[in-house]
């Protein structure tokens, strides 16, 4: 006879054929797939509060309308409030003089809606990027994406509008990196970036702050088509709290960032089909055909240089660090020069690496995050960035191993310019919030490849004028020939590409803040001593700490001093733990006719670059350029 056996869902079969036994558990309340897969998803407390949802998404579609006179936007969200399709227009207040508005027909833009994603956290973002062509998750955690065709900035595609306004205000000389472009032509990108973005399935919306001092902060509103953007973003600018978002209101600057969507080369002004636009007056920025997110931090950085020297704050391009008795120092410096490795000390609170504020209340960082570079990136060398490095952070155009996912630093492969974004918090010693008072010490740093310049120099107050405004560093231009050279390379105020004002009036700024709070200034050289590159040698890096631990502690305050010839510079006759000899770099040459003519050079060089300032007045008088003058190289 056959044995009977159990069989029914839930149960399993027994080896004893008599005996069923019941595994089962609790009956699952999913009733489709769907709703299984959302089961895991705790719903989380929205950051808007439900009954400001419905403003936040007008102030939104508001913030995207168009010029042409279209109804704006029809927006939803997914992250503010479901079901919310459609919105009541508004006044089109933003429609322009210049463009006529047309009779308002229907359009097939205006029957699609666009899903907002408002202020995703990184968890989310990381979500919506890994569907991105080439983003992937590194071995450490880390979203590595890539910027495109374009891994760097356009300077030469980014303009500005020049208005009534801004003709009057804005530096428009020939060596200014301030391009001009009309209102006409702004509007023109303006409407094709809006379009594109509104024809997308969804968008990323991130609102957020710039300036870590509350009384001189800037509301920012970032509208952009890729996940990457939207969590550099998150990353580089400030965070708010849920009670900040949710009285957020409206932006004080917005940015449209269309990405690899181009500008129509046949437009006027355009010489690509790359366009990067600042319009001041409108308080706007539109990206176009180019997915490097480096554009809409430096964007930014160029508005605070407009908008924060009108309230009598100075706007730095600089490193700043803390000691723990307070005293805070500034770090100037081009690529290359050691300003991300000297101002993120161990022994010191990081308060930013990149950019800041002098205010009357102190020094305050304009960012949320860092932006550091990473080739040849190593964990001995960088051991700060190196631990950085992980979820939530972006690494940008990097190479890795497929199978492990672990980064190889040294790969030039994509560019030699990849870097990483992360939230400040992720250095251990970074102070929060990021603000410090007045600043102790300001130090500029060259990497001066020609080897003529001293290890450390005391300068005067017009020297410190001076040599800001020139920039000064020194890159290795390659080998020809055989032959490798030094190239100088002059960046006013060490970030002329950010500029909105003349140098002289940062220059001037820096010179009144300074002289207020008795802040000394130092010139230190990183680069090479005992001949040129090539010849001579690099610097050593435990020199260079030496040094700026000297100037921390105030020793060198105290120091002897021997002035220099040609430059003027006042260089201490020593400093503990440097060998005195490698203080006065005629000591370490031991070809005299060579340093001679070297220093000649490098002069010549100064006085060439700076010519390009001298019938700039400062103030009413000439007084004050005239000193300047007198402190540069005889």
């Amino acid at each position: 006879m056959a044995e009977s056996m159990c069989i029914s869902p839930g149960f399993t079969l027994n080896k004893s054929p008599d005996v069923c036994h019941n595994d089962s558990s609790a009956l699952l309340l999913a009733k489709s797939n769907d709703k299984l897969f959302s089961l895991p998803r705790k719903a989380r407390k929205s950051s808007v509060r439900v009954a400001g949802q419905t403003q936040k998404l007008i102030s939104i579609s508001s913030t995207s309308v168009s010029i042409s006179g279209r109804k704006e936007p029809k927006l939803r969200s997914k992250d503010l409030q479901k079901g919310v399709s459609k919105l009541k227009a508004v006044a089109t207040s933003q429609i322009t003089k210049q463009i006529e508005a047309p009779s308002p027909l229907p359009e097939d833009v205006d029957l699609k809606a666009t899903s907002v994603l408002y202020n995703l956290s990184p968890s989310e973002l990381y979500e919506y990027a890994l569907h991105e062509e080439g983003s992937f998750v590194t071995s450490t955690g880390a979203l590595a994406t890539l910027s495109g065709a374009r891994t760097g900035r356009s300077p030469k595609d980014k303009r500005v509008v020049k208005d009534e306004v801004t003709a009057n205000e804005l530096w428009w000389e020939e060596s200014s990196p301030n391009i001009e472009m009309d209102e006409h032509t702004f509007l023109i990108n303006r409407e094709r970036a809006v379009d594109f973005l509104t024809s997308l399935d969804k968008v990323f919306v991130n609102d957020q702050f710039l300036n870590w001092d509350s009384e001189h902060r800037l509301k920012v509103r970032i509208i952009s088509a890729r996940a990457y953007h939207s969590l550099f973003m998150h990353n580089m600018c400030i965070r708010p709290t849920p009670e900040e978002l949710e009285n957020f209101g409206t932006p004080d600057f917005t940015i449209y960032n269309a990405g690899q969507f181009p500008c129509n080369r046949f437009t006027h002004y355009m010489k690509s089909t790359t366009s990067i636009d600042l319009n001041l007056t409108r308080k706007e920025i539109v990206i176009l055909g180019t997915q490097y997110a480096g554009e809409m931090k430096k964007g930014l950085f160029s508005v605070m240089h407009y908008l924060m020297p009108k309230k009598g704050i100075l706007s730095l391009h600089s490193g700043c660090n803390m000691g723990k008795e307070g005293d805070v120092n500034l770090f100037f410096g081009l690529s290359g020069t050691g300003k991300t490795t000297l101002s993120t000390d161990p022994n010191r609170y990081l308060i930013g690496d990149d950019e800041h504020c002098w205010s009357d209340n102190g020094i305050s960082n304009i960012e949320g995050g860092c932006y550091a570079k990473c080739i040849d990136l190593s964990k001995e060398k960088e051991p700060e960035i190196w631990n950085a490095i992980k979820f939530g952070t972006i690494l940008e155009n990097v190479v890795f191993d497929m199978h492990t996912r672990e980064v190889d630093y040294s790969d030039k492969s994509i560019t030699e310019n990849t870097r990483a974004s992360y939230p400040i918090e992720f250095i251990p010693n970074a102070k929060i919030p990021c603000v410090g008072p007045h600043p102790k010490n300001v130090i500029l740093l060259a990497c001066d490849a020609f080897g003529v310049l001293p290890p450390v120099s005391k300068l005067t107050l017009a020297q410190t004028m001076y040599h800001f405004i020139s920039g000064y560093t020194a890159l290795v231009a390659g080998t020809e020939e055989g032959v490798k050279e030094p190239r100088a390379t002059f960046s006013a105020c060490f970030g002329a590409a950010f500029l909105m004002l003349h140098p002289a009036k940062y220059a001037e700024m820096l010179a009144e803040k300074m002289q207020k709070h008795g802040t000394t200034a130092w010139l230190v050289n990183t680069g090479w001593s005992g001949g040129s590159y090539g010849v001579g040698q690099r610097i050593k890096l435990t020199y260079t700490r030496r040094i700026i631990d000297a100037i921390n502690s105030g020793s060198l305050l105290n120091a002897n001093y021997t002035e220099t010839p040609i430059f003027g510079l006042h260089v201490p006759d020593a400093v503990e733990g440097i060998p005195s000899e490698i203080l006065h770099p005629e000591n370490t040459w031991s070809d005299k006719k060579a340093y001679q003519e070297t220093l000649q050079k490098l002069a010549g060089l100064f006085k060439s670059n700076f010519k390009k300032f001298t019938g700039y007045k400062i103030g009413n008088s000439s007084r004050l350029t005239e000193e300047i003058l007198a402190a540069g190289p005889k």
